[in-house]
């Protein structure tokens, strides 16, 4: 695992700096981004940035589980996920 990260904050900072754009300008586009990817996502629209991301919403079927305190087996029902793909770019970054 990575031993660094990179918090919203320094995210904003570090893209405010990059763009010189002011951090609250950099703050409010990454709002209005994550809120048009939630409503994308949630609706069943997959989203893609060739070469960067595509991000998807998955359905998981009804399946089978066990309760892990008491071994009672349970019945987990269906419901969605969400897939992140990383695409060339992003994994030619990471190498």
């Amino acid at each position: 695992m990575a031993d660094k990260s990179l918090n919203r904050t320094e995210l904003v900072a570090a893209v405010a700096a990059e763009s010189g754009q002011s951090q609250a300008a950099v703050n409010g586009v990454l709002d209005a981004l994550f809120s048009t990817l939630a409503t994308s996502v949630g609706e069943g629209t997959k989203v893609t940035i060739p070469g960067w991301l595509a991000i998807e919403r998955t359905h998981r079927a009804a399946r089978a589980g066990r309760n892990p305190s008491t071994g009672e087996a349970i019945q987990i029902a269906a419901g969605y996920g969400v897939k992140v793909s990383a695409g060339s770019k992003l994994k030619a970054a990471a190498k």
